[in-house]
């Protein structure tokens, strides 16, 4: 096998032609068995297969950087930066990421996750080599999918005035997650091969000014002529009117014409962007025929395609989905906004429903914010359904554009707390300190699909103002569900009474103090589990009546300590109930990597076993219990900030 044989990245360099195509399927049968195992991001990197053995092929990396906007499409980049051997671990607790990560190699140039960000980052380190006198390529690779994220035309503006040489590939395949929408997808799906034109242009402009006297003047006269004219008929003319080269399109599968092309673009004292057009899944028949279904999979059987793992009903996004349809029915003034997530969110099926109530507005979250914002300050009745992760790239509009206005936007974060595989970049666990710092903001977390659909009619049909009600991913709970009392704005729910010992938790962690309280009812301890309901405002008349007669107060909340649930809860306590011990129980204020989620709980103590030990640790009378001891604890695995 060629692949075999790629120990280091200078291996590739030594293959023949005929041996580099093999080595491309060599790399896509690599990519289906392991991903089929593992799960992950499939139909993207099977894609940039080619692409990115070219840019091994041309450049010098890692003295050369490579930057992969997003990164669902650098795993073939890890395999031939020496990592294959790591595959069997991919994005498992203590394998390496599915992601771009500067710790695991000093191929990975930056850290990516988010969308959008890869030519900034790239002009930043271009900068920084000019500024410093050295000399190595800069490449952004980013997708056309990531180019309906303002962020990048930021970038783009600012490229324009590079005075040396900056590469940007865009890696155009017509899909992001799901199928790309607006102005730029349908630029691009116009844009034609005019093979040769560069050099053509490069070529005259050189014979002309060669001319003795009246040469430079000639150039600078038949240019306006010229440009006129490209208006018409050459491609790329958006970037060349910013002031960035363009060259392309080229076959994003064929290796030699990429390699020349990525050689031209290094000749160029400035900034210069190569179109190369990709198909994502290549190589895999159901990714190909469905690549928004590969893009990140579960275990699949590779000769069907099918998921091994059943699919959890209802999940969360399930119960949204279903319930903002039927409240979408009795009032026609709903309307949903997501960004290029119409699957992930649950919207997909808003979407058919209503079509022209129903916006998808690319990889946007500040503009689906303030869009959202124009449409309540018109009458509507916004709903923004975002992944909890990537809300926070909206968080300057949700402050300044909805919540001083006090507008009513309802904000539905799917994917809150531990998200699992995709790590650091993709945990929702910042939400509830983000949001409720924020004047006017409303912040509900259910405790179960019942209690979602209750949230959910309650900011739609009752709450004039910014709401966000935050939920997990997965399953929804469908415990306790006799206890569905009515919303009331800022007011929890006593779900069971008991002595001594009370349990205050938010969202996802009722269900676990649920199990808390089980297990000390059977070590003999009365217990009391609340539901708080509210993170903001916080009842703290709920509060008020727990601390009065309990002695250890434990709050439970699925986001970091500092500016959560918690803290709040235990200030107000220690100064109206000194003689009242309070206990928040929380992820830790650092940044949490990838992995199987029960095993993260585990880890970080979250989980049922290790919260009862916490508890002993700092509740004398249960320390001189004897049940439910755990022998050692694994060591927290964390990326400090």
């Amino acid at each position: 096998m060629i692949l075999e044989r790629i120990r280091e990245p200078g291996d590739v360099k030594a293959l023949d032609s005929e041996e580099i195509r093999q080595l491309a399927q060599e790399i896509r049968q690599f990519l289906i068995e392991k991903i089929s195992v593992t799960g992950g991001h499939l139909a993207s990197n099977l894609g940039v297969v080619e692409l990115t053995i070219a840019l091994y092929l041309a450049f010098d990396l890692p003295r050369d950087k490579v930057i992969w906007d997003v990164g669902h499409q650098s795993y073939t980049h890890k395999i031939l930066s020496g990592r294959r051997g790591q595959f069997d671990e991919l994005r498992q607790y203590g394998g390496i990421s599915g992601f771009p990560k500067r710790k695991e190699s000093p191929f990975d140039a930056f850290d990516t996750g988010h969308s959008s960000t890869s030519i900034s980052a790239g002009l930043g380190m271009a900068q920084g080599r000019d500024i410093l006198g050295e000399d190595y390529a800069v490449v952004s690779v980013i997708g056309d999918g990531a180019l309906t994220g303002g962020m990048a035309y930021e970038a783009l503006n600012n490229a324009a005035h590079l005075k040396k040489n900056f590469i940007i590939v865009l890696n155009d395949n017509n899909m992001s997650i799901s199928e790309n929408v607006g102005g730029m997808s349908r630029y691009l799906s116009g844009i034609r091969s005019a093979a040769g034109y560069n050099e053509l242009k490069r070529c005259v402009s050189d014979t002309l000014s060669r001319i003795p006297v009246i040469g430079s003047g000639l150039v600078d006269k038949i240019s306006r002529t010229k440009d006129s004219i490209k208006q018409l008929v050459i491609p790329g003319m958006l970037f060349e009117n910013m002031g960035v080269t363009y060259l392309g399109p080229v076959d994003g599968h064929n290796v030699k014409a990429l390699v020349k092309v990525f050689k031209e673009a290094r000749k160029l004292d400035h900034a210069v962007l190569v179109h190369v057009l990709t198909r994502k899944g290549k190589g895999y028949g159901p990714a190909e025929k469905n690549p928004a279904r590969f893009h990140g999979v579960e275990p699949f059987d590779v000769a069907t395609g099918k998921v091994l793992k059943e699919k959890v009903y209802p999940s969360y996004t399930d119960v949204f989905s279903k319930e903002l349809c039927r409240l979408a029915k009795e009032d026609d003034r709903i309307v949903a906004v997501t960004a290029a997530m119409p699957d992930g969110t649950g919207l997909k099926a808003f979407g058919k429903r209503y079509p022209d109530r129903f916006f998808d507005v690319g990889i946007a979250e500040q503009h689906a914010v303030t869009s959202a914002a124009g449409m309540a300050a018109a009458g509507l009745k916004p709903v923004v359904a975002v992944y909890s992760s990537f809300m926070q790239r909206g968080f300057d509009q949700i402050l300044h554009d909805v919540c001083i206005q006090n507008l009513p936007v309802v904000f539905a974060l799917d994917r809150a707390g531990l998200v699992g595989s995709d790590g650091e970049t993709h945990q929702g666990i910042f939400d509830l300190s983000y949001l409720t710092c924020i004047p006017n903001m409303t912040v509900l977390a259910p405790k179960n699909l019942w209690e979602l659909r209750q949230d959910l009619q309650y900011a739609l049909t009752v709450h004039n103002g910014p709401i966000a009600i935050r939920y997990p991913r997965g399953q929804a709970y469908r415990g306790l569900k006799d206890f569905i009392e009515p919303v009331r704005y800022g007011k929890g729910e006593l779900l069971y009474p008991g002595r001594e010992i009370a349990l205050l938790a938010v969202g996802s962690m009722v269900s676990t103090a649920e199990h808390i309280r089980d297990k000390l009812l059977a070590d003999g301890f009365s217990c009391t589990l609340a539901n708080g309901r509210f993170i903001k405002p916080v009842d703290y008349e709920l509060v008020d009546a727990l601390a009065a007669e309990h002695a250890f107060l434990v709050t439970l909340e699925e986001n970091v300590l500092q500016g959560g649930y918690g803290l709040q809860i235990k200030a107000h306590v220690q100064e109206s109930f000194p003689g009242v011990q309070v206990l928040n129980i929380a992820l830790p204020d650092a940044y949490v990597e990838h992995g199987n989620v029960s095993l993260l709980r585990e880890t970080l103590r979250i989980d049922s076993d290790s919260i009862i030990q916490t508890m002993r640790e700092h509740y004398p009378p249960l320390a001189q219990s004897s049940g439910m001891e755990r022998e050692g604890q694994a060591a927290v695995r964390i990326t400090e900030e």
